[in-house]
C-alpha cells in the first residue's frame, strides 16, 4: 500500500542514503552472508536506476575478516578485532564490487572516522570526492574505518549510525534509510504481543526517546538509541529518516515505491547551509557556555547572538573560534556556536555588559560571544511527535 506523503518524500529523494547494521549482513555464527550482499546490491542497483543518486554506508568488517581468517569466534580484545576488521574491509568491499559487477556497476570504499570530518577541509573534500563518484555512476561504499576507531568495536552503539547522518548532512541527501534488524521504532518493548510499530514520528521529542526505555531504566535492544540520535541529527537539518528491518524482502524498493515501511522520521525546520551543519552536528564542541534563562530565551526564541551578559558559567578550555556548546542553567544544550573569545576571557566577560568588555579585556573585539551567524539551535523539542 502506497502512502502520500512517503510518496512526496520518495519523489524528492534525489539522493539516498542508506545504512546497513552488522546483524543484518552477517549469519548466526557472525560471518558475512554472501547472500545478504548480493540482495542488498541488487536493492542498490534498481534504487541508482531510478535516476537517484545512492551512498551506502556498511558495517560488517569484522564478520567478514571472520570468514577469511576462518574464525569461528569474534575475538574479544580491542587488538584483535581491530586486526580482523582491517583484513575484513577488503573483504567486504570485493563482496559488494563481485556483487555489483552482476550488475555492471562498481564500487568505491571510503574508510571514514567522525573525527576526520571535524576538519573543514576535509569535510568538504569528502563531498568533492562522493559527488565525483556519482558522475562515474559508482556507488560509494562508506564505512567506519574499524581498524583506527576504539569507540566502533569497544561499545554496543558504534559510530555507524552517526557517520550515516554526517554523510546524509554533508551530502544534503533529502532521505536517510537506517537498515537495521527491527522493523522500526515500537510503541513498547517489541517482546510484547501488543507492540506495533510506530508509522510515523512528526517530531523527535524526549517522548519519543522514552520508547526505548526498557523497565530497568537501560537503552532499548537492537542499536535503536543511535538510531534515533542519528535520526535527530538528519531531521534537525532538513532531512527525512526511515528505520526499517535490513532483511524484509526489497525493503528499499518498497521504501522508493512509497510504501507504508518502517518509521518515518519526518525532517524539521529549514535545511541548513553546509557550513551550519559542519557547526551544529558534526564537530564535538570544546567547552560549554551556560547561560541564564533570558539569555536561552533571546537566543533560541528571538533570534540574537550570545551577549556577555546572558553567559552565567564557562566550562572546558576552549579557544577562539572552537565550537562550544551553549546550555542553559539546568545543563540542557540547546545549541551551538563558534566562539569569538577563549574560555578564560569568556570566564572575565560573563554577566558584564556589551560596553564593559574592553574594562574587563584591555579591549573589546567582539560585542557577541557567539554571532547568530556562527549559532545553530540543536535542542529536541517536548512537543508530541509520535502518531
Amino acid at each position: 500500500m502506497t502512502d502520500l506523503l512517503r510518496q512526496e518524500i520518495a519523489t524528492a529523494a534525489t539522493t539516498i542514503v542508506v545504512k546497513v547494521g552488522t546483524r543484518v549482513l552477517t549469519r548466526s555464527d557472525g560471518k558475512l552472508d554472501q547472500n545478504q550482499i548480493f540482495q542488498l546490491a541488487e536493492q542498490l542497483h534498481k534504487v541508482a536506476d531510478s535516476g537517484r543518486k545512492v551512498v551506502l554506508v556498511s558495517s560488517g568488517a569484522v564478520g567478514a575478516g571472520m570468514g577469511r581468517l576462518e574464525l569461528e569466534q569474534r575475538p574479544a580484545d580491542l587488538a584483535n578485532l581491530q586486526a580482523v576488521a582491517a583484513v575484513g574491509q577488503t573483504a567486504l568491499v570485493e563482496a559488494y564490487e563481485l556483487a555489483f559487477r552482476k550488475h555492471r556497476r562498481h564500487a568505491a570504499q571510503i574508510l571514514l572516522t567522525a573525527e576526520e570530518l571535524e576538519n573543514r577541509a576535509q569535510y568538504l573534500n569528502v563531498r568533492n570526492t562522493i559527488h565525483t563518484l556519482f558522475d562515474y555512476d559508482v556507488i560509494p561504499i562508506i564505512n567506519e574505518n574499524d581498524a583506527v576507531s576504539v569507540d566502533e568495536l569497544q561499545t554496543t552503539f558504534g559510530d555507524n549510525d552517526r557517520l550515516a547522518a554526517i554523510v546524509t548532512n554533508l551530502l544534503r541527501a533529502p532521505l536517510l534509510v537506517l537498515l537495521s534488524d527491527v522493523e522500526g521504532l515500537y510503541d513498547r518493548d517489541p517482546d510484547d504481543q501488543k507492540a506495533k510499530v510506530v508509522p510515523t514520528v512528526s517530531k523527535l521529542t524526549e517522548s519519543t526517546f522514552c520508547l526505548i526505555q526498557d523497565k530497568g531504566g537501560g537503552i532499548g535492544k537492537g542499536g535503536m538509541a543511535s538510531k534515533l540520535e542519528a535520526a535527530r541529527l538528519a531531521t534537525a537539518t532538513g532531512e527525512n529518516v526511515i528505520i526499517a528491518s535490513g532483511r524484509s524482502k526489497n525493503v528499499l524498493t518498497r521504501i522508493i515505491g512509497s510504501e507504508l515501511v518502517g518509521t518515518l522520521f519526518l525532517a524539521q525546520g529549514q535545511m541548513l547551509n553546509s557550513r551550519k551543519r559542519w557547526i551544529g552536528f558534526n564537530v564535538p564542541p570544546r567547552g560549554q557556555i551556560i547561560l541564564d534563562s533570558g539569555a536561552r530565551k533571546a537566543v533560541e526564541k528571538s533570534g540574537r547572538s550570545l551577549l556577555p551578559i546572558g553567559v552565567i558559567e564557562v566550562r572546558g578550555d576552549f579557544e577562539k573560534g572552537d565550537v562550544v556548546a551553549i546550555q542553559d542553567a539546568g545543563n540542557i544544550e540547546f545549541a551551538r556556536g563558534l566562539t569569538n573569545y577563549r574560555a578564560a576571557d569568556v570566564q572575565k566577560i560573563k554577566g558584564l555588559q556589551t560596553n564593559k568588555i574592553a574594562d574587563a579585556l584591555g579591549h573589546c573585539p567582539y560585542d557577541e560571544v557567539v554571532h547568530r551567524s556562527n549559532l545553530v539551535l540543536t535542542s529536541r523539542s517536548e512537543d508530541p511527535g509520535v502518531e
